[in-house]
């Protein structure tokens, strides 16, 4: 799993990469890199895509899209260190309940902040959807008035919803970006039309002129593919993240509400995660021991 630190270094080297390959490729086939300096044709790209992005979308898109961007240089912090520390609290939960009963709860649901319960894992606590879903959905079966078909029903609700909130950043830039190269070709044709207004002079530079209106189209090109669109889908993968953790809150709510025992419970959450940051049966058998021992 990446840190924060790490995840800044890929995504600056993978930029670096990009423009090692496309103006290096360009200069090792003996072109002119100067005549790729065109900053009044990236300027009309990018300001137009950039006018676009704000015509295309309301204040709470916009608002949500710049919130987002600066954690596509943050690593995940889904790691196995914190399901870890999730699968942990449910099975404490879990247990407390089994042992205690729903009402033993209640105090922890409605101040997990101040819960001896929740102060053990900071992470879920660091993080507020994760732990609002958790609380939500143990007040509601505090409460006894929903089955598990009525809670299993409404999670699902809360998770779609969830996906589609999340998912409007990745797909504002993603239409950003497939604007770009629409963009690159309008800097292109103004680019051709001042060369037809110039066909008097030299052809030395004439074929400046040329050479300047194709570097539109393909500027526009370069930033969709290798600059905009990667960062919509690398926000796709981060929500992807995030509801893979609310689905194995919900898969272990469920188990336990279907009559599972705590330690089967966790294991059914378990089973949902990513192989990547799944903890093994043995690291969740382990942790759940020490768990019942304590």
């Amino acid at each position: 799993m990446l840190d924060d630190r790490e995840k800044r270094l890929l995504v600056i080297v993978g930029y670096l990469v990009i423009l090692g390959a496309v103006f290096g490729g360009f200069a090792l086939e003996g072109g002119h890199l100067a005549a790729l300096l065109q900053p009044i044709e990236l300027l009309m790209i990018a300001g137009a895509a950039t006018g676009a992005f704000f015509v295309a979308n309301t204040g709470k898109v916009i608002g949500a899209t710049l919130k987002a961007l600066p954690s596509v240089l943050r690593g995940s912090r889904y790691s196995k260190a914190l399901y870890m520390q999730l699968l942990s609290l449910l099975y404490d939960i879990l247990a407390k309940v089994r042992k205690e009963g729903l009402m033993s709860i209640e105090s922890d649901v409605d101040a997990p902040k101040k819960s001896p319960l929740f102060a053990k894992y900071p992470k879920i606590i660091a993080d507020h959807h994760l732990l609002e879903f958790i609380t939500d959905y143990l007040r509601l079966m505090v409460g006894g008035n929903l089955n598990a078909f009525e809670i299993e029903n409404l999670m699902d609700s809360e998770i779609e919803t969830h996906h589609q909130e999340g998912g409007i950043p990745a797909q504002a830039l993603t239409k950003t970006g497939e604007a770009m190269p629409a963009f690159g070709i309008v800097a292109a044709v103004m680019g051709v039309v001042h060369t037809m207004q110039s066909v008097g002079i030299p052809p030395a530079q004439l074929g400046r002129l040329i050479a300047a209106a194709l570097v539109g189209t393909f500027l526009g090109i370069l930033l969709s593919y290798g600059f905009v669109g990667p960062l919509g889908v690398l926000l796709e993968h981060k929500l992807a993240e995030a509801s893979k953790a609310l689905q194995c809150v919900k898969v272990t709510l469920l188990a336990s509400l279907n009559g599972y025992a705590p330690q089967v419970a966790v294991e059914f959450g378990r089973k949902v995660l990513y192989s990547t940051e799944r903890p093994s049966f043995s690291e969740l058998e382990q942790a759940v021991k020490k768990r019942r021992a304590g």
